[in-house]
């Protein structure tokens, strides 16, 4: 019995963590699917291409938020940090804002890269919306925490993922060609110092099938 105990206990960690990897990974592909899919939709209304640069500082997050079936929370636009209205709860997304680390866990991440619009989903992931007040910038990220701002581990690259709609109308995942981040030595990568590092994980998590396992 102290046997078998012993080989448990060796063998217990590495299982329980190739199975939270295995739930990110396919969190990640749900959560994708569900933000391409709300594009979808809400092409279909527009009767074109969903361009970044037809869309002024903040007004993208609360059109994009009526295209999610099962979306939890409005979203919320407009609010910068400390300027929390009434009615807005503990698990505001603001409480992210000092959550999020680094890929290595070096930094916080801070709330400029995400701070345009927030949507919770039913199933808790949180989605989150750059669309800055840069006139002419056409700039939209959509983030996405797959297991939500409440689960750790709250790294970029790890549970956070960032999008970029492009000026085409594409959305990719960050880190491919085509869009703004693609250094993975800077942008993806354990030695970086970097206060986005992390940003440009998306695509390999998206591509490589033992990105997960190879994270840590």
């Amino acid at each position: 019995m102290g046997i078998i105990g012993v080989v448990a206990a060796m063998t217990l960690p590495s299982l329980i963590t190739r199975t939270q990897n295995k739930e990110l990974q396919t969190a990640l592909k749900k959560g994708y699917s569900e933000i391409l899919q709300a594009l979808e939709f809400m092409k279909s209304d527009v009767g074109g291409d969903i361009l970044p640069q037809d869309y002024p500082a903040r007004t993208f997050s609360p059109i994009f938020s009526k295209y999610f079936k099962s979306l939890k929370t409005a979203s919320i636009s407009s609010i910068l940090p400390g300027e929390l209205e009434d009615g807005d709860s503990e698990d505001s997304v603001f409480r992210v804002y000092n959550n999020y680390k680094t890929y290595n866990n070096l930094q916080t991440i801070k709330a400029d890269i995400f701070d345009d619009g927030q949507l919770i989903l039913q199933n808790g992931a949180l989605i989150l919306i750059e669309n800055p007040h840069i006139v002419g910038s056409g700039i939209i990220y959509i983030s996405i925490d797959v297991n939500g701002m409440n689960k750790k581990p709250n790294v970029y690259g790890r549970d956070l993922f960032t999008f970029q709609l492009t000026s085409e109308g594409k959305l990719l995942p960050m880190g491919a060609e085509g869009t703004k981040y693609t250094n993975m030595d800077k942008y993806c990568s354990k030695n970086s110092n970097d206060r986005l590092n992390g940003i440009a994980c998306a695509a390999k998590a998206l591509t490589d099938p033992d990105y997960f396992e190879k994270m840590y």
